[in-house]
């Protein structure tokens, strides 16, 4: 992808960000600024964005076992039969639904892997990396659906199929934590009629230990689903008590533990006040799960704007130091390799020299009984061969920290990028390594720096004048809405 066409892409996000979002839209000028940052530092190349990093529609996905009611409780979200619902695995596609312009359309994957204002945008890239071949298969993975559905308005939401950690391809698993990583709220259910939680080890693993020490842990949320079929059992309470023991076992011990199950598919239940009690625990928890999903909608925007501050502080305070504590290494590797080579070259000539009886103790007779003209023709010859010889253990002692910092990238989520940029700093043959700063950081890349965090705080301050109010004005809230 050429540098002219990642452009027009963000400028295509920009204008639909102007019509749907002025106040996020602002903010696209701040992550061109911050692109322009990083590639003069060599941590990213033309074709790439900070702003295909970030999801700019509020991400609610949805996550779980097989048949746990996920599709259902999509369908009735929406109110559209958008999913395949069954007792079975029905969909093996991570599913992405958002508002269309007319009846349900389904399109591949492929929409979603070239379009950056989507949460997939070339996710066939990642796959490839861990399952060679796989990347040209995304439509194996993904479709996107959309459909003139009111509550998808502002908001995308991703369908996934049935989670079982045991059978799940490396791409699969890739998928599902990129999901997590990109969405703002995560509703993870679980069968109620299947009280075996213990069997389960490997996905509560994965979708619940895994979740505890995040800093976002608290996008997710836990949904047993049909529990109205434990409603004939002889103790229906012991059913979540279950549960909730198994998700103890993996350290969930704070947080909501929601159960709901479909409005219009409830099994019929004889005795109407335990019908009645299911009923009011079922409305109050899909009341309050819908209520997270409105409030992404405003979580969204102050997500974009922590996105943003945190890539430019990590530039900043990671990235930038990592650089210059490579070059000082670089630096000295070239110091002791060059000392070494010259010192020993120096004393091979000087024990020749001795040896044929060029050396009279002061100088070299043969130079010295040139006249001045050769003999400034031999010093610049040999202050030649010393720089090459310089530049090319310079270059060497270089290729041995990179070598280490290729080694280091795997276990490191900044590898690749300090990698690339180091190889950045390699080519710049002309710069002194008395210089410790990296390629392309000097005053005026730090003054727009200080500008994009700036310009972050701006965008929160004005997401705080739009949704707070303080003083109760009513009147200073129209005129600024």
């Amino acid at each position: 992808m050429t540098q002219t066409s990642m452009q027009k892409r963000i400028k295509r996000l920009e204008q639909h960000l102007k019509r749907e979002n002025p106040i996020l839209a602002a903010s696209v000028a701040s992550f061109r600024k911050l692109d322009r940052i990083s590639r003069k530092l060599g941590l990213m190349d033309a074709s790439h964005s900070f702003a295909e990093q970030v999801s700019w529609w509020p991400v609610i996905s949805v996550l779980g076992t097989f048949s746990a009611g996920k599709s259902t409780f999509l369908n009735q979200y929406t109110g559209r039969n958008l999913q395949r619902t069954g007792n079975q695995a029905v969909d093996d596609k991570f599913t992405v639904i958002c508002y269309g312009t007319g009846e349900t359309t389904t399109l591949p994957g492929l929409a979603l892997d070239t379009d950056p204002r989507f949460p997939f945008y070339q996710i066939s890239r990642a796959i490839e990396k861990v399952a060679e071949g796989e990347g040209r298969r995304v439509d194996s993975y993904l479709q996107l659906k959309t459909c003139q559905a009111e509550a998808l308005r502002g908001k995308i939401l991703i369908d996934s199929p049935g989670f079982d950690a045991d059978q799940q391809r490396n791409s699969t698993l890739l998928i599902v934590d990129h999901i997590i990583n990109l969405s703002d709220l995560v509703l993870v259910f679980f069968d109620a009629r299947h009280p075996e939680p213990g069997a389960m080890g490997d996905t509560l693993e994965h979708l619940v230990s895994r979740t505890i020490e995040r800093p976002d842990a608290a996008k997710f949320l836990f949904i047993l689903n049909q529990i109205d079929l434990t409603a004939r059992e002889d103790n229906p309470e012991e059913v979540v008590a279950a549960w909730q023991r198994a998700l103890a076992q993996h350290n969930l011990t704070a947080g909501r533990f929601y159960r709901i199950y479909a409005r219009d598919m409830a099994v019929p239940v004889e005795d109407e006040q335990v019908k009645q009690r299911f009923e009011r625990k079922r409305d109050e928890d899909l009341s309050d799960i819908e209520d997270r999903i409105r409030q992404v909608e405003v979580e969204r925007s102050y997500r974009v704007a922590g996105v943003l501050e945190k890539n430019a502080r990590h530039i900043e305070d990671q990235l930038v130091p990592a650089l210059t504590s490579a070059r000082q290494r670089w630096r000295r590797r070239t110091i002791w390799l060059s000392a070494g080579v010259f010192g020993l070259l120096t004393a091979l000539l000087l024990f020749w020299s001795v040896q044929a009886g060029y050396w009279d103790g002061f100088r070299l007779t043969p130079v010295a009984n040139l006249d001045r003209y050769h003999q400034l023709a031999t010093a610049g010859a040999a202050a030649v061969l010393v720089w090459l010889l310089y530049m090319y253990l310079r270059a060497l002692a270089g290729r041995s920290v990179l070598k280490k910092l290729t080694r280091e990238a795997a276990a490191s989520a900044d590898g690749e990028a300090l990698v690339t940029a180091f190889k950045h700093n390699l080519a710049a043959w002309w710069r002194s390594l008395a210089q410790s700063r990296p390629r392309g950081w000097h005053w005026h890349t730090r003054r727009k720096l200080k500008e994009v965090l700036a310009e972050a705080d701006t965008l929160v301050q004005s997401l705080n004048d739009r949704y707070a109010r303080p003083s109760g004005d009513a009147a200073q809230a129209a005129t600024k809405d």
